[in-house]
């Protein structure tokens, strides 16, 4: 896995190497391009390629299971942390609100399909790219646009738009999700035609995902002051998360083959896409791109290690 990870670093690197210099303004509206093709073409045609061909079985149930009990969990153990902000009146005072909402956000959802997808391919072969679908698309993508919306307006800002369960129908993976189950449940034949071109779209997705996640890292001068209350995001997304995952895969009886998957995908960094969110809610955007931006760079140390303990 570490010639895996420093081959996706090179390429989150350069992301970055990119956006210092094109500056931080137009980086971000470069990020967000990127960002649109790949939420609204490249990630649907890679779900449908994949969920198509993938036979529908017990395991398709198992790993959304062991995501929303590790997504759930986890918020749980954030909230016990956070939610009565004293630690982070503690270290940041002022604005506690808006802190708590983005670092709930930050413990619980991880970036399940932007470094999920890369690093399980290439660590497990492109099969294991079913697993990163099914865990995000299945689970924690519902619990992010229902629990962690609402948990967004009540801390930062009522925002536009509306309810949360039908923003998630806007989502155009989940209905790639939808569509490439169905066309499993029947065994409808992919035509070669439309196979050839969902894999050309489907093989832009890694590298536009990772040039993203790079565009995206960023920091703030005055961080050693929010290293504590930034800790707590570090232990439950990159320790207790894939512990969870873990437990939870052995409860429900997941097979070996999946099982390392499952945890390593659990043991992914904070999701940038909460970035998008946090600035929807106004909740503090700063905070959060730090909890990114510091759980994706010492995830390049803990998903080794997290791959050597369950194989």
């Amino acid at each position: 896995m570490l010639n895996v990870l420093l081959g996706m670093a090179a390429i989150i690197l350069a992301g970055i190497v990119w956006r210092l210099t094109l500056g931080m303004k137009s980086a971000d509206v470069m990020r967000s391009q990127l960002a649109q093709g790949v939420y609204h073409v490249f990630l649907p045609a890679l779900v449908i390629h994949v969920l198509w061909q993938f036979p529908i079985d017990l395991n398709t149930l198992r790993t959304p299971v062991v995501a929303a009990l590790s997504v759930l969990l986890s918020l749980l153990v954030a909230f016990l942390l956070y939610g009565n902000g004293k630690l982070i009146r503690t270290f940041m005072p002022g604005n506690e609100q808006k802190a708590i909402g983005a670092l709930l956000l930050a413990c619980a959802f991880g970036n399940f399909s932007y470094l999920g997808l890369p690093v399980l391919s290439q660590t497990f072969g492109t099969w294991a790219q079913v697993v990163a679908i099914h865990f995000d698309l299945l689970a924690s993508t519902p619990i992010l646009f229902t629990v962690g919306i609402v948990l967004a307006r009540h801390y930062g800002k009522q925002g536009e738009g509306m309810h949360p369960l039908l923003s998630l129908f806007q989502v155009p993976a989940i209905w790639a999700a939808i569509a490439g189950l169905l066309l499993s449940a029947f065994s409808i034949p992919m035509p070669a035609w439309l196979d050839k071109a969902l894999t050309t779209l489907g093989a832009a997705v890694v590298p536009l995902m990772l040039l993203s996640v790079g565009m995206a890292l960023r920091w703030q001068s005055g961080w050693l002051p929010r290293i504590p209350v930034l800790l707590p995001v570090v232990i439950i997304q990159l320790l207790i998360m894939p512990l969870i995952a873990w437990s939870s895969a052995i409860g429900v009886g997941m097979p070996e083959k999946f099982m390392a998957p499952v945890v390593i995908e659990a043991a992914m960094p904070t999701m940038v896409l909460g970035l998008v969110i946090c600035d929807r809610f106004k909740l503090d955007v700063a905070l959060y791109a730090e909890a990114v931006t510091l759980t994706t760079l010492l995830s390049l140390v803990t998903l080794p290690l997290w791959l050597q303990l369950i194989s």
